[in-house]
């Protein structure tokens, strides 16, 4: 049902029926050999509050009021000849907007008013006969009003649904990119961290033995945490993303750290690949080796990379014990998350060693927000 009429609306409407339904009042006590007048003005009186209770009433009521007026446009069609009440009609079942019960009522409308002109047609209704031409062009306003005003509020109402989208869409952006931020900030933190905790605990057994190694690797960790600064900067001012080649050097610098061997397999096959994929994929990566690191206890780490014809594949294994179970914290639920968002997945073998391999397809098709089902007349 279409949204309710304003009160400015409802007194435009009202007043224009009025002024329409005077001039056949004032037909009923002009012209002869009609049934009587009284009749004809019960007719009319009744067709306007019709037409009152279709514009005012719920969606079944409003059912039953266009029936109501559909009969009494025919009666007074036939009875009086004045055809022009099925213009009325015709707006109100424009505004009806179940399908069913629209067809059901134009199909009974445009029967009813063929019905009425050809049966004015052979009795030879001399008010008919005199405006022929005009009954025409109200032929064709009973054929062509209800569909125009049918799509008119149709299209205000799809309007009203596509700016609600958006609305939704606005939101569900905001709350991703919030959760994006905490997510990338963690990660970004949580490895720098990692790496600057390894250096400093080297530096420590060191200091004694090696002073200047461990001199050399406290300077590493000054570097270090000006670098995890700068990140964190760019991350909240430009909101840059990381490409899998950036990660791979990342990568390479923490394993190196962590004194566990890095081997790498075919980084420039993922060139091609969008930033948004990229970024994504970078970060899990940046998560995977995060966890090899701290919790594996392995002596070496791989990543491969395979870029297929519909999806790119990136696999980290390392030798290590294995771990039961992998990342239940933050680490394997922002992986889930993300690569979710691009309708990739995510598998973890934790037989010999652990595996973490990551699928991304190359289409990627976001299921559209629904909407809510708005009540239909």
């Amino acid at each position: 049902m279409p949204d309710p009429l304003s009160e400015s609306q409802k007194r435009l409407l009202l007043g224009g029926w009025l002024v329409l339904y005077l001039i056949p009042f004032y037909l009923l006590f002009h012209g002869a050999g009609r049934p009587p007048a009284a009749a004809g003005a019960a007719l009319l009186l009744l067709f306007l509050a019709a037409a009152l209770g279709s514009a005012l009433s719920g969606r079944r009521a409003a059912y039953l009021w266009t029936f109501v007026q559909i009969l009494v446009s025919g009666v007074v069609s036939i009875s009086y000849g004045y055809v022009y009440l099925a213009f009325g009609v015709s707006y109100f079942i424009g505004r009806i907007r179940r399908r069913g019960p629209f067809s059901v009522l134009y199909t009974l409308h445009l029967l009813v008013f063929f019905g009425a002109v050809n049966y004015c047609t052979l009795t030879q209704h001399a008010f008919f006969l005199a405006q022929f031409p005009f009954v025409i062009l109200t032929l064709i306003g009973a054929i062509l009003i209800p569909f125009n005003t049918y799509f008119r509020y149709k299209r205000i109402e799809l309007q009203k649904l596509l700016v609600e989208a958006n609305r939704r869409i606005a939101e569900l952006v905001i709350q991703e990119e919030r959760q994006r931020i905490s997510r990338d900030l963690h990660d970004t933190l949580g490895q720098k961290l990692s790496l600057i905790g390894l250096k400093s605990e080297l530096a420590d057994k060191l200091v004694e033995s090696r002073p200047a190694k461990a001199q050399l690797e406290m300077r590493e960790v000054q570097t270090v945490a000006r670098s995890t600064l700068k990140e964190v900067q760019e991350l909240v001012s430009k909101m840059r993303g990381t490409t899998v080649r950036e990660e791979v050097a990342h990568v390479r610098r923490i394993l190196g750290a962590a004194e566990i061997e890095f081997l790498c397999e075919d980084e420039a096959s993922l060139n091609e690949l969008s930033p948004l994929i990229q970024n994504v994929l970078s970060m899990c990566i940046k998560e995977a080796v995060t966890n090899v690191v701290k919790h594996s206890g392995a002596s070496r780490c791989r990543l491969r990379m395979e870029h297929r014809s519909a999806e790119t594949v990136v696999t980290v294994e390392d030798n290590g014990g294995g771990r039961e179970p992998w990342g239940q914290g933050n680490g394997l639920v922002g992986m889930k998350e993300r690569l979710d968002f691009v309708n990739g997945k995510v598998e973890i073998d934790t037989g010999r060693g652990t595996t973490v391999r990551m699928t991304v397809p190359h289409i990627i098709k976001q299921d559209p927000i629904p909407c809510e089902k708005r009540n239909e007349r």
